[in-house]
């Protein structure tokens, strides 16, 4: 360095290097180091060792990005700063990235030691059982019950009565809108149910042998006397 300015590889005598060969990268723990070889014996011109990149032991020029200043080291520990350049560009980019590389396997290194370190001496938690304590545990409690459906009347339900209309009850008093029809025999039948409003001879026929209305005992009516058939017998009105 000639200034107080950036290296600049324009001020080196570059069309007459002082030394040529090949350069290995190789690493010792944390350290890299960038041997210089002959290419052809494979004798050690000079080497560099590395503790962090980029720092003091390789820094680049200013006017080009196939050029370096390295900080040679001896055995002794003398050390002096030379200027080595790659002629082709790729090699001078496989140079840069395998220094970064490596320097930031040694950045993950060191922080996981530093976490390492940090749980070990941070309290530990112990999960066993002290002694005479127990644990319970309810298996197959925790399911949901199905809840019951209701049971279905079958058949069809009752239409509700339209809205704002009212249901009339059934007049307690007059004549009876059954039809009666006389039958042979001494007993009448009446009918109980009517399905066509068309057919006014729809009867229920009941067997004289059987009684199906059991012992009943006719109760008072209201209805006045010339409103019930004269041969009724038993039978009341509806």
């Amino acid at each position: 360095m000639t200034s107080n300015r950036a290296y600049r590889a324009a001020d080196w005598k570059l069309d007459s290097p002082d030394w040529s060969g090949r350069m290995r990268i190789t690493a010792k723990g944390q350290m890299a180091i960038v041997k210089l070889e002959d290419k052809v014996s494979g004798e050690l011109f000079a080497q560099a060792p590395i503790t962090d990149y980029p720092g003091v032991s390789v820094e680049t020029v200013s006017d080009s990005s196939r050029y370096f200043v390295l900080r040679i080291q001896d055995d002794s520990g003398r050390s002096a700063f030379i200027g080595v350049g790659f002629e082709d560009r790729g090699d001078a980019f496989d140079f840069n990235v395998s220094l970064q590389d490596h320097f930031k396997w040694v950045k993950q290194e060191n922080e996981i030691s530093k976490n390492a370190h940090l749980v070990d001496s941070g309290p530990k938690l112990d999960l066993g059982f002290k002694e005479g304590q127990t644990i319970t545990l309810n298996i197959g409690q925790g399911r949901k019950k199905d809840k019951p459906r209701p049971l279905s009347s079958g058949g069809f339900g009752l239409l509700p009565p339209p809205p704002g209309g009212k249901i009339v009850p059934p007049p307690l008093s007059g004549p009876s809108n059954h039809n009666i029809v006389p039958q042979t025999g001494d007993t009448a039948t009446a009918c109980l149910l009517e399905l066509d409003s068309s057919n006014s001879n729809t009867v229920v026929q009941s067997n004289a042998s059987s009684d199906l209305w059991g012992d009943f005992s006719a109760p008072a009516s209201s209805d006045p006397p010339s409103s019930r058939p004269e041969n009724a017998g038993n039978w009341m009105q509806f």
